[in-house]
C-alpha cells in the first residue's frame, strides 16, 4: 500500500495537558501528516473546549467525544462505579460510530479505557497499542500487602488485560527491557520515543550547575535526589542544583530544611517555559526517578550536550545512557551512589567534556526522522499483512 494513502486514527484521553504522552503523540502525528501524507484523526475523551497544549498540524482532524471521565475524580466510591459504567458504555458507542464512519487503516490506542473493547470494533482497521509506561507500573494496583479482595481483583484484571493485548495486531513499547517483560505476548515490538527538541546550540559546559527537570511526585524521586544532593553539596563547593517541574513543592521544601541543605545552592522552581535555555546553562542533568517509561528529559538534555547521571531504574535510563560514555548510572534507589556518581562528574572536567561530546552524537539515534521511519515500516507491515 502507498504510504500516502494510509488513514490512521489515534485514541487518547486528552491533548490539553503538557504531558509526555501528549507531546510525543503530537510530534509523531504532525510528522506523519506533513512528511508521509498520512490522513490522521485524533479522537479525545476529555478537554472539549480547552486549547491543545502542543500545536497540531492543520492537516490533522480532532474529534472530541466529550465523555469526561475526569468527573470520576470527584465521585464517592459507590457513585464512581455507576458513573464509570455509564460513561464507558457511551465511550464504546461513540468510538464505534466514529471508527465505522472513518474506516481507518490503523487505529492506535494509548491503552487507556478503550483497551477493554477496541478489539471488538469491526471497522476493518488494524489495532495497535502504544504503551508509554513500563509493565510494572501500568495500572499498578499495589497488590502487595493489600486485602484478598483487592489482590483477587488485580489478578482478574491482569488476566483480562493480557487477553485484550494479545488480540492487538501489535503492542509497541519504548524499551527492549519492557518488551521482554511482556513475556506472555508474541506481538510486542520496541520503538522508542523521538527527540522532541531540536536545539539551536549546545551547552558550553562552563556553568557549575546541575539541572533536574521532573514533576514533584513520588515516582520522580525528588526526595531521593535531595538526599543525594545533601551529601554532594557538602563535598564540593560552588556547584548548585536547580529543579524545575509541575506539582506540589512544599513537601520537598520541607525536606530541604530537614536535611540542612544550603538554599543558596539548591532551588526548587515551577515548570520552565524555555527548557532549552536551562539545558544550555547547565553542565549536567540528574534524574532521581524510581521508574521511567522512557525518559524524554534525558534525551533532550543529551541533545543539548549534557551528560546525565541517573538511577539505573526500570526501564528508561539504561536504554538511553551508555554508562561511562555519555552518562553515569547509579544503583537504583541509592542516594549515596547517586551522590558518588555526581561527584565523579563534577570533579572531573575532562570526563564531563568527553561525555558532553558523546551525548550530543549518540542521541541522534532518537531523531524524529529515524523513529518515524520505524513507525512507517510497522504501519505498512501491519496493513499489508491483512
Amino acid at each position: 500500500m502507498d504510504k500516502k494513502s494510509l488513514k490512521i486514527v489515534y485514541v487518547t484521553p486528552a491533548l490539553y495537558m503538557a504531558g509526555g504522552v501528549e507531546r510525543v503523540l503530537t510530534l509523531k502525528a504532525n510528522y506523519f501528516a506533513e512528511h508521509f501524507g498520512y490522513d490522521i484523526t485524533v479522537i479525545l475523551t476529555e478537554g472539549k473546549g480547552r486549547p491543545l497544549f502542543y500545536p497540531l498540524s492543520d492537516k490533522i482532524k480532532v474529534v472530541h467525544l466529550d465523555i469526561n471521565f475526569e468527573e470520576l475524580w470527584t465521585c464517592s466510591f459507590l457513585k464512581k462505579i455507576f458513573v464509570y459504567l455509564t460513561k464507558q458504555r457511551r465511550f464504546k458507542r461513540l468510538l464505534t460510530e466514529q471508527l465505522l464512519l472513518l474506516r481507518p487503516d490503523i487505529t492506535v490506542s494509548m491503552l487507556r479505557r478503550e483497551i477493554n473493547f477496541i478489539n471488538s470494533i469491526r471497522d476493518g482497521s488494524r489495532k495497535i497499542g502504544e504503551l508509554h509506561i513500563n509493565r510494572a507500573n501500568y495500572r499498578n494496583f499495589d497488590a502487595e500487602g493489600a486485602g484478598w479482595l483487592k489482590r483477587s481483583f488485580a489478578a482478574l484484571w491482569s488476566c483480562s488485560l493480557l487477553g485484550h493485548l494479545r488480540q492487538l495486531d501489535k503492542l509497541v513499547v519504548l524499551t527492549d527491557q519492557d518488551r521482554e517483560a511482556w513475556h506472555e505476548l508474541h506481538n510486542v515490538v520496541t520503538i522508542p520515543n523521538p527527540l522532541s527538541l531540536s536545539p539551536s546550540h549546545v551547552s558550553p559546559m562552563t556553568s557549575k550547575r546541575v539541572l533536574a527537570i521532573a514533576r514533584y511526585s513520588h515516582e520522580k524521586g525528588i526526595d531521593l535526589l535531595l538526599r543525594a544532593w545533601a551529601t554532594t553539596a557538602q563535598n564540593i563547593p560552588h556547584w548548585r542544583l536547580d529543579v524545575y517541574g509541575d506539582g506540589e513543592r512544599a513537601p520537598y521544601e520541607q525536606l530541604i530544611s530537614e536535611l540542612g541543605i544550603d538554599r543558596s545552592r539548591c532551588q526548587l522552581h515551577g515548570r520552565t517555559d524555555d527548557v532549552e535555555r536551562e539545558y544550555c546553562s547547565s553542565s549536567l542533568l540528574v534524574l532521581g526517578s524510581r521508574f521511567e517509561g522512557f525518559g524524554m528529559v534525558m534525551v533532550e538534555a543529551m541533545a543539548c550536550g549534557l551528560p546525565v547521571v541517573a538511577f539505573d531504574c526500570p526501564w528508561g535510563p539504561r536504554s538511553i545512557i551508555t554508562d561511562g560514555v555519555d552518562g553515569l548510572l547509579a544503583d537504583n534507589g541509592n542516594p549515596s551512589d547517586l551522590s558518588r556518581q555526581l561527584l565523579r562528574l563534577m570533579t572531573d572536567e575532562s570526563l564531563r567534556l568527553s561525555m558532553s561530546c558523546a551525548a550530543a552524537v549518540n542521541i541522534r539515534r532518537f531523531s524524529i526522522s529515524r523513529i518515524a521511519a520505524q513507525w512507517q515500516s510497522l504501519f505498512e507491515t501491519v496493513v499489508n499483512n491483512r
